[in-house]
């Protein structure tokens, strides 16, 4: 065995992590090798945790008896130190994922969970500063890199790079969970008539931000949503795009997937439902195309 073979099977492949936020299928978690650090969704006294012991219907079924919505929080420190140990304990380089800082202290709960661990130079987090497969994007391309024998430092530097080119927005079908949850600047002025909108919401510099507003049904108002992002799409990374819903009906989701296919764009299509946390936020029928643009 030559010393090259010897010090590659030596090389510890780095560890990639991601807050539940990231709203990835479990497929795609086992695909990539991917750990998920839940937040928690607080329903009155019941406090869950994301992915665990709580769905999003679950969620919109105790926000219609309860006429109102839950509140979010970031992950148990204890959690996130029991997710770590290990690997730092085997002196492994984590990349951690976390929802925008803006958002959530997921990023910090990271950090605190590493330096209680003494393995803060072992375990580098990343703000996204993104939500749902905006983080997951970037997460996959991290993993990508990881099998590829890149260093945690590597990784973190293509991550920075990358994070401006993430594309991140999508379409509500009701504005009263965002409303409700205070989370998405701008909604206020939004006059009279708002809730009957379906607002073009764009994560910009880490915030939810309203942008083109929208008028009638949903179908119709998705196809002209992703219509008007064709040339968007046409200068997009071509590996992946992501269709990402809170709970669509089947033959809208298929609408969707069927108009980017017909782009012949992309590489891969993936498409997955939002976690409780998001589902909490943006409530149901919300539907997003998410994609990192072709820029770097």
């Amino acid at each position: 065995m030559t010393m090259l073979m010897r010090d590659q099977e030596n090389v510890k492949m780095v560890k990639i992590i991601s807050d539940s936020t990231c709203d990835l299928s479990g497929e795609l978690l086992e695909k990539y090798e991917v750990s998920i650090l839940p937040l928690h969704v607080i329903l009155g006294e019941r406090e869950c945790e994301d992915g665990r012991d709580i769905s999003p219907d679950d969620i919109y079924q105790w926000s219609d008896e309860h006429k109102t919505t839950p509140k979010t929080s970031a992950p148990a420190l204890d959690k996130a130190m029991d997710l770590l140990r290990p690997y730092v304990e085997a002196g492994t380089e984590v990349v951690c994922f976390s929802i925008s800082e803006e958002m959530s202290a997921s990023a910090n709960v990271m950090r605190l969970a590493a330096e209680e661990l003494d393995g803060s130079h072992l375990v580098t987090v990343i703000n996204s500063a993104n939500l749902s497969t905006g983080i997951g994007l970037l997460v996959i391309e991290a993993a990508i890199m990881a099998r590829e024998g890149k260093n945690a430092q590597e990784i973190a530097r293509k991550m920075e790079e990358l994070k401006p080119f993430v594309r991140a927005s999508f379409v509500v079908d009701t504005l009263v969970y965002l409303h409700r949850g205070g989370r998405c600047s701008g909604l206020a002025a939004m006059a009279g008539g708002a809730l009957k909108l379906h607002p073009k919401i764009v994560v910009e510099d880490g915030r939810m931000k309203p942008s083109k507003k929208y008028r009638g049904k949903m179908n119709k108002v998705l196809m002209d949503y992703v219509n008007e992002m064709e040339n968007d799409l046409r200068h997009a990374k071509k590996n992946r795009v992501f269709i990402t819903h809170s709970g669509c009906h089947n033959e809208t989701v298929e609408m969707i997937y069927a108009y980017l296919q017909n782009l012949n764009i992309f590489d891969e299509i993936l498409v997955t439902r939002a976690g409780g946390v998001i589902s909490s936020h943006c409530g149901p029928g919300t539907l997003g195309v998410l994609f990192i643009a072709k820029n770097v």
